[in-house]
C-alpha cells in the first residue's frame, strides 16, 4: 500500500508518495507560515490531493516537529508553530475526501524510524537518533518498537540536563543538552570566538562578511579547508555529542548511535570527536559490547520516508 508523508516545517510542508520499500514515487512543496495554523492545514489536503490523483493511497503520517499525542491524533506543544493542543489530525481529515488513515507523528520520530526501517539501522533492532540541527533532536528504538513514552513525548533528549545552570534553553531551562550539542550551540561558540580571539577568525569572517552572518555550513567548509578554530569547534560539538550518548547509552544501552542533521555534512570532523568523547565517557568501557557512531543515511527525506511508513502500521 502506497501512503504519504507529509513533513511540516516552519515555513514550508515537503510532501511525498512512499511505496513499501521506502522508496518516493513522487513529491511536492508548498510555502506555509507558521502562525497560519489553518493554513497549514489547508496545504497538507492541497499536498494530498495533488499526490493522490495519480497514486492509491491508503494512509497518511504527518511529521511535526512538537510534542504529539500519544493516539498520534494532535499536537500537544510546538515551539517554532503555533500548535496548542491542537487536533492536526481530525482538522485535515475535515478537509479531506476520501476515507484514509491519517496518523500525527514527531518529526524526529519519523527521521528515526526511516533510519531504523529504510536506512543506516536496519541492520539492528535497537538504535538512538540524534539529529543535530537548530536544536537537538532524538528517536529510540528498543526491540524493534519506535519509543513513545506514556503521553507520546519519550525521546526529547535534547532537554536532558547536562550543565546545572548552564545555557538558557527555549524551553524554559538551563543547561540543556541542545545547548551545547546543536548547530545553534556551533553558532554561538563560533560568534564568540570573534570577540575573544579575533585573530583567529579571519576565514569564518571572509566566509560570513561579520560575526552576526556566520552559520553552520561555512564553518564546515573552513574546517574542511583546514581552519584550526573550525575544526576546534566541530570537534566541541561532536565532544558534547558523543559525552551525552554515553550518558544515554548507560539508560538505552543501543546497538547503534545514528547522527542526523544538517552538521553531520562535517562527516569525520564532528563524529570522530563524538566517538572519541562516547568511549571517555561510556560506563564499564571494555567489559561490555560498544555502540557504533554513524551517520545517517536518509537525509532530508527521512522525516517523509518514516511518517509515510508508520502511517501504515
Amino acid at each position: 500500500m502506497h501512503a504519504i508523508g507529509v513533513d511540516i516545517g516552519g515555513t514550508k510542508i515537503a510532501a511525498g508518495v512512499v511505496d513499501e520499500e521506502g522508496v518516493i514515487l513522487a513529491q511536492t512543496r508548498v510555502e506555509t507560515s507558521p502562525d497560519d495554523v489553518a493554513g497549514i492545514d489547508r496545504a497538507i489536503a492541497q499536498v494530498y490531493r495533488e499526490l493522490s490523483a495519480s497514486y492509491e493511497v491508503g494512509a497518511m503520517g504527518l511529521a511535526a516537529a512538537g510534542f504529539v499525542a500519544a493516539d498520534r491524533s494532535g499536537v500537544l506543544f510546538a515551539p517554532n508553530i503555533a500548535w496548542r493542543d491542537y487536533p492536526l489530525r481530525d482538522k485535515v481529515k475535515a478537509l479531506v475526501d476520501d476515507d484514509i488513515t491519517i496518523v500525527v507523528e514527531n518529526d524526529a520520530n519519523a527521521a528515526g524510524w526511516a533510519e531504523f526501517r529504510f536506512g543506516a539501522a536496519r541492520d539492528v533492532d535497537d538504535m538512538l537518533l540524534l539529529t543535530v540541527g537548530t536544536g537537538l533532536g532524538g528517536a529510540i528504538v528498543s526491540n524493534g518498537e519506535l519509543v513513545r513514552g506514556a503521553w507520546g513525548v519519550a525521546s526529547e533528549v535534547g532537554h536532558m540536563r547536562v550543565v546545572p545552570g548552564g545555557h538558557y534553553c527555549g524551553c524554559g531551562h538551563e543547561g540543556c543538552w541542545e545547548q551545547y550539542a546543536s548547530g545553534s550551540a556551533l553558532v554561538r561558540d563560533a560568534q564568540a570566538a570573534v570577540l575573544r580571539e579575533p585573530e583567529r577568525t579571519q576565514r569564518l569572517l571572509e566566509l560570513a562578511g561579520d560575526a552576526e552572518k556566520i552559520v553552520g555550513p561555512q564553518i564546515t567548509q573552513a574546517a574542511e579547508e583546514g581552519d584550526p578554530l573550525s575544526i576546534e569547534l566541530l570537534a566541541e560539538l561532536g565532544r558534547w555529542l558523543g559525552e551525552g550518548a554515553a550518558s544515554a547509552t548507560a539508560l538505552l544501552d543501543p546497538a547503534l548511535i545514528v547522527v542526523g542533521g544538517g552538521v553531520v555534512a562535517a562527516g569525520e570532523l564532528l563524529l570522530g570527536p563524538a566517538r572519541r568523547g562516547f568511549g571517555e565517557q561510556l560506563s564499564a568501557r571494555g567489559h561490555r559490547p560498544e555502540a557504533k557512531f554513524v551517520a545517517a543515511a536518509m537525509g532530508n527525506d527521512a522525516g517523509m520516508v518514516g511518517a509515510a511508513d508508520l502511517a501504515r502500521l
